[in-house]
């Protein structure tokens, strides 16, 4: 079975890291054939980046008109007092760890990378 879907999780705070890889990258992955369903997870200090920085909140909703799929650690955004903030931008904020077991223990039709 061929690999489908793409779990991209981001953990770094570093803007810049973060706008030309997982968003350059996911952004044309779904536009170019790449891959059926992307989905892009915000974990740790990322989420104080998406908050801050209008620049990530824009390319997440066009992102979202594309198709691309968004999601935040509850727990994490919690702790940020950033829920209301993420979910603002469209980002679904929910027990996130279920997915990525899924993607990295016996679900052949994912690939994860991980920022």
């Amino acid at each position: 079975m061929k690999k489908e879907n793409l779990l991209i999780v981001i953990s770094t705070d570093n803007v810049d890291s973060i706008l030309k890889f997982p968003l350059l990258y996911g952004g044309v992955s779904l536009p170019r054939g790449y891959w059926k369903r992307v989905h892009i997870m915000f974990w740790g200090a990322s989420i104080k980046s998406v908050v801050k920085t209008k620049k990530i909140q824009k390319k997440v909703k066009e992102m979202i008109k594309d198709g691309v799929e968004f999601s935040s650690c509850i727990v994490c955004a919690q702790e940020y007092k950033a829920v209301k903030k993420l979910e603002k931008v469209g980002i679904v904020c929910n027990h996130t760890g279920k997915l990525l077991n899924k993607a990295l223990q016996n679900d052949k039709r994912w690939s994860t990378l991980t920022v």
